[in-house]
């Protein structure tokens, strides 16, 4: 791909924003597991986030039913921590309020990581990014693994007091978005050749994509929804954000979906979208809004 044909170096992952059936258990998980702060609750909508920065926004919508568990949606949101140990005290709180959400960890070699699952059934990852420069790439390619991390072993090491006492005030932010999907060649050739992601990574039934060199920025399977068509409205997954720096970044965006036969809605402060498979997509800039 051309550099024009690319998304910008700097382009990073928002907010995202879950459609939810009880907002106050959601709310409470979040806030009291995950330790997120909540940083506004008003008519029906939830904001939680590390320090100002928002990374899971709760709407109610208790008319809606759960999806199917093999449609196309949120695989999980990826909580990206600055430090060992604030990833230790966050993990130590999930899983001491809610053990029954942990469903498993890995050393991925660019990261730790550790998965859960909220209450209504959205997936949730908390991780830890090794330094890039201890990063291996080949062929263009991340190397990435799955290999075995013992939770308890990492709080022993890693967990301290003060990580504990000020978890949802330390920096926190949306590292990554995986997502379900039908198939993996029509979400490489949405998220990478229209949308402008480089891929790095593709383990069969998956795929891995980024900006600016990071393992990925964003992820597709078929592990649980292989043949899922568009989603209908439901439970889950509502919007995905993605923030790129500049206005002519998305000035280009705008222009090449536009070029690849992607219908974009423009409201001055986002650009919104929808992938093969009916997800929200919302492309913004810092100096919009």
């Amino acid at each position: 791909m051309h550099t024009q044909d690319l998304l910008a170096a700097d382009t990073a992952m928002g907010a995202v924003t879950l459609r939810v059936a009880d907002l106050d258990r959601m709310t409470a998980f979040y806030r009291d597991g995950i330790r997120l702060a909540l940083l506004s609750n008003a008519g029906g909508v939830a904001v939680l986030g590390r320090g100002t920065t928002p990374i899971v926004v709760l709407e109610h919508a208790p008319s809606m039913q759960h999806a199917a568990p093999h449609e196309a949606g949120l695989f999980h949101t990826a909580i990206l921590f600055d430090t060992r140990a604030d990833l230790a005290a966050a993990l130590y709180s999930v899983a001491t309020q809610y053990p029954q959400s942990f469903t498993g960890s890995a050393d991925h070699l660019v990261s730790n990581a550790f998965y859960f699952t909220d209450p209504e059934g959205n997936g949730v990852e908390l991780y830890w990014d090794r330094d890039r420069t201890e990063w291996s790439w080949t062929h263009g390619m991340v190397d990435m693994d799955t290999k075995y991390v013992d939770p308890n072993a990492f709080l022993q090491e890693h967990l301290t007091a003060s990580a504990l006492e000020s978890a949802a005030a330390q920096p926190g932010r949306v590292g990554h978005v995986h997502l379900s999907v039908g198939d993996v060649p029509t979400a490489r050739a949405f998220y990478v050749d229209k949308l402008g992601f480089a891929t790095t990574a593709g383990w069969g039934e998956a795929l891995f994509v980024s900006a600016g060199g990071y393992h990925h920025h964003m992820a597709m399977n078929t592990w649980n929804s292989r043949g899922a068509g568009r989603r209908q409205l439901a439970l889950g997954l509502g919007l995905v954000r993605i923030e790129v720096p500049a206005a002519d970044d998305l000035g280009a965006l705008v222009a090449r979906m536009h070029d690849t036969g992607v219908q974009t809605a423009d409201d001055g402060r986002t650009v919104a979208f929808e992938d093969p498979w009916a997800n929200r997509i919302e492309v913004t800039t810092p100096g919009r809004g």
